[in-house]
C-alpha cells in the first residue's frame, strides 16, 4: 500500500484533528448513562424557533444539537456497502465540498492536476485556487474519452489525477479495461480522485466503479459519491468519499470544517439508502427517458455524446448561451456550456416526461428561429 501521508501537504500534517466534543450517542455507549447534560458545545437549550418546527414537526434534537462531526452512523452504513473500514469514509456538504477538501490537502503551488475535458468546473477551480496547474485531456471528435491522451498525461506523473466517470458534462465513461489501463499506469506519487456522482445511473457490465478496481492497486485514491443525484437529496447537500486508507482519510478530515454535514442530511441519507425501490425506480425512469430524448434529438438533427448519466450533452450548432435564453423565454432551463471549444453545447437534464416534452417542443421552436442544428463532426 502506498504511503498514506505522501500526497498530503506539510501544512495539513501539522494541524491536529479538531476536538469536536462528544455526542450523546458516544456518551451513552461508553458510560451507559441515559440522563446526560450536554454542556460542552454551547447549544441553545430552547432549540429552534417554533416556526422552524412547523416546517419540520419531528425535527426534535436534530436541529438543536450539533451533528455527529464524523457522521458515524452513515459512515458505518456506507463502509458496509463498499466493504471498507468506517475510517475510510468521509462526508461532505455535497461531494464538491470534498473536492475542495482534497485540493486544500494535496495541491501545492505549481503542482499539476490532470483531468478529462470538458470538465466539471470545480475540479479545475479548486486546483487553481491552491496555485496548481490544470492539464486537460480533451475528448475525441466523437465525444468519447481519448485513452492515448489520458495515458500520456498519467505518464507525466501529475500530483493528482481527478476526473468524473461517467464524465460531467459529457456523459461518456471509461470501460473496465480502460479504467484498468489508467490505474496500471499511475505513478505511486499520483493521487487519483474519481468523481462518481452519476455512478448509480451508469451501472452495467460496461461501467466499472473505481471503488472496486482501486482496492488492491497500491495507490492513494479517493472515490467520490453523492446523494444529490439518483437519491434525490440535492437540497440537503450531502456527499461522501471512499478513501484508500484510514490514515489518508484522517488527513482529509483535518482540512474540512468539523460539522460540514448537518444532522438532517445525515439521517435522510440513511433513509434514502434504506429505500432501494425508490432508487431503482429513479434509475429506470431516467434511463428510459434519456433514450427517448436522445432519439428525438437525433431525429431533429442534433448530435450528442453517448451518456450513462441523467443528462445529455448536445451540440446545438449555435451559441449555447443565446439558445439558453431563447429556451428560458419558452419556460425551459438548461445549462449552456461555456468552456473553451464547447460553447455550442448545452447540458440538459433528464426530467419528467412532461418536462422533457416541454424541452423538446421549446427547442424545436427556438431552433426554427435560427440556424439549423449541427450535423457536422468536430
Amino acid at each position: 500500500m502506498a504511503n498514506a501521508s505522501s500526497p498530503i501537504r506539510e501544512e495539513i500534517r501539522s494541524i491536529a484533528p479538531y476536538n469536536a466534543g462528544l455526542t450523546l450517542e458516544e456518551v451513552r455507549a461508553k458510560y451507559h448513562i441515559d440522563d446526560i447534560a450536554k454542556l460542552g458545545s454551547n447549544e441553545n437549550p430552547l432549540g429552534p424557533s417554533p416556526m422552524v418546527r412547523t416546517l419540520f414537526p419531528d425535527i426534535g434534537e436534530l436541529a438543536r444539537l450539533y451533528p455527529d462531526p464524523q457522521g458515524r452512523a452513515l459512515c458505518a452504513r456506507l463502509a458496509a456497502n463498499f466493504d471498507v473500514e468506517a475510517n475510510q469514509v468521509i462526508l461532505g456538504n455535497g461531494s464538491e465540498d470534498l473536492i475542495a477538501v482534497i485540493c486544500r490537502s494535496v495541491v501545492r503551488p505549481a503542482d499539476t492536476m490532470a483531468t478529462l475535458y470538458p470538465s466539471f468546473p470545480l475540479h479545475e477551480d479548486y486546483v487553481t485556487l491552491m496555485g496548481g496547474k490544470v492539464e486537460r485531456v480533451t475528448v475525441t471528435a466523437d465525444l468519447t474519452i481519448d485513452m492515448n491522451a489520458l495515458l500520456a498525461a498519467i505518464a507525466r506523473k501529475p500530483r493528482m489525477l481527478m476526473f468524473s466517470n461517467p464524465m460531467n458534462p459529457v456523459g461518456s465513461w471509461l470501460t473496465p479495461s480502460e479504467l484498468a489501463k489508467a490505474i496500471a499506469a499511475l505513478d505511486p506519487e499520483t493521487l487519483i480522485v474519481v468523481d462518481e456522482a452519476y455512478a448509480e445511473y451508469a451501472a452495467g457490465d460496461d461501467y466499472p466503479s473505481a471503488a472496486d478496481m482501486l482496492k488492491d492497486s497500491g495507490c492513494n485514491w479517493v472515490v467520490l459519491r453523492t446523494f444529490s443525484k439518483a437519491y434525490g437529496l440535492a437540497g440537503l447537500r450531502i456527499g461522501y468519499g471512499i478513501v484508500s486508507d484510514g490514515g489518508l482519510c484522517d488527513f482529509f478530515n483535518r482540512a474540512r470544517t468539523p460539522f460540514n454535514t448537518n444532522a438532517i442530511a445525515q439521517v435522510s441519507a440513511i433513509s434514502a439508502l434504506d429505500d432501494a425501490g425508490h432508487l431503482k425506480r429513479s434509475i429506470e425512469a431516467a434511463s428510459l427517458e434519456r433514450q427517448r430524448m436522445a432519439a428525438s434529438l437525433a431525429a431533429m438533427g442534433y448530435r450528442m455524446a453517448p451518456s450513462k448519466c441523467n443528462f445529455l450533452f448536445v451540440d446545438t450548432g449555435k451559441n449555447s448561451t443565446q439558445l439558453a435564453v431563447a429556451l428560458l423565454e419558452r419556460g425551459v432551463i438548461v445549462k449552456p456550456w461555456k468552456q473553451t471549444g464547447f460553447e455550442t453545447f448545452i447540458r440538459v437534464s433528464v426530467g419528467s416526461i412532461r418536462e422533457n416534452d416541454h424541452f423538446l417542443r421549446a427547442l424545436k421552436d427556438a431552433g426554427a428561429q435560427g440556424s439549423s442544428p449541427a450535423l457536422f463532426r468536430r
